[in-house]
């Protein structure tokens, strides 16, 4: 049997390299064919190869956050005793109900949490008649995936009551790797911390009546 190759050569055959379009042969007419899609093919193997390079330079992404050793087994909110809370201000309401809740995610784990403080007694309490009442918010949250230090820093100013002055702001030292206390009114202040992939907020606002 004759192949089509082996009869290339033969009257009337077709040229193969023709028919397929060689760019390095000239046509009749001396026109070359063009065939765009070797330049854009060109240009994806070019961007493949600088992004291969930038992987290699730069590694797959963010690495996860170091959790410090850190782990929410349980909610900690029922155990908290809060003893520099109370020597400071009042000890912890022992009969109050704690609201609190745990998330368990592979992302984030996180739990939250109001804590009463006791009222003062009659005998504590200003000569004007006003008592005063006290919560403490507890905001624990372990960031296992995504490192929370930018978001950290750049919503340093946020609270829920909005968007607080700078000069509401004060850097706190020497307390985990970033601290910030924020003043929200004069009823409310707000403690946060970072440290590796944990955040920390510490709440507390106080009631008049």
């Amino acid at each position: 049997m004759i192949s089509e190759l082996e009869m290339a050569g033969e009257s009337g055959a077709v040229d193969t390299r023709e028919v397929m379009g060689d760019p390095d042969r000239e046509p009749v007419g001396g026109r070359r064919l063009r065939r765009p899609w070797l330049w854009a093919l060109g240009g994806a193997v070019i961007a493949s190869a600088l992004w291969a390079a930038a992987l290699s330079l730069y590694g797959w992404g963010d690495r996860e956050p170091d959790m410090r050793g850190y782990q929410l087994d349980q909610d900690p909110c029922p155990s908290a005793q809060l003893k520099s809370i109370g020597a400071a201000i009042a000890p912890r309401e022992p009969t109050a109900m704690v609201d609190s809740g745990l998330l368990r995610h592979a992302a984030l784990d996180q739990t939250q949490c109001l804590i009463s403080l006791r009222s003062r007694t009659k005998a504590e309490r200003p000569g004007n008649g006003w008592s005063i009442g006290y919560t403490v918010g507890i905001t624990v949250a372990l960031h296992k995936k995504t490192d929370p230090g930018d978001e950290f820093e750049a919503q340093r100013r946020v609270t829920d009551l909005g968007v607080v002055p700078e000069e509401l702001v004060e850097s706190v030292p020497d307390l985990g790797d970033k601290a910030y206390l924020v003043t929200r009114d004069a009823g409310n202040v707000e403690l946060r911390v970072l440290e590796g992939g944990a955040v920390l907020s510490l709440h507390l606002s106080a009631s008049t009546q």
